[in-house]
């Protein structure tokens, strides 16, 4: 198990995921037919590179800082996502993929503002934590009205 020694490792993690889903849904964009769905992808690659924004603000001013001198231990591998996606990946695996790595991100950030007494910062992360819920949610409907009505 991996644990981060600094409040700037857990960010920077933070960061780094949230590039790599603006980069997956900007991929499932460009992969589908369905235009209402890559414009979605579309919309959601975007609110990814807002959230990285966000995050590299706190970052970078320093709001986010630790309770004690401690070792945060976040637990990483609760927050890896499996599989990567695939070239050839379906719209079943890329939705399935969507939704693990939206569930994912938002334990990371609910977890976060658990550990965070300031309000402001606390607020945000339950914000960002609920935008990706909002997207889990989305590719869920999406599974259900293609993947499973089709079974």
């Amino acid at each position: 198990m991996e644990t981060w020694d600094s409040v700037d490792d857990i960010l920077q993690y933070a960061i780094n995921q949230e590039e790599e889903a603006a980069d997956l849904y900007r991929t499932l964009a460009s992969r589908t037919k369905k235009p209402g769905m890559r414009q979605l992808y579309q919309g959601f690659a975007r609110e990814e590179e807002g959230h990285k924004a966000k995050l590299m603000t706190i970052k970078a001013e320093k709001l986010m800082q630790p309770a004690s001198i401690q070792t945060v231990d976040m637990k990483m591998t609760d927050y890896l996502v499996e599989p990567d996606a695939d070239p050839d990946m379906g719209y079943q695996g890329a939705l399935i993929l969507a939704m693990k790595r939206e569930k994912a991100a938002f334990r990371l950030y609910s977890d976060l503002a658990e550990k965070i007494s300031d309000s402001g910062l606390k607020a945000t992360l339950l914000s960002l934590a609920q935008e990706e819920a909002k997207h889990k949610l989305r590719f869920e409907l999406e599974y259900d009205e293609v993947v499973q009505s089709a079974n």
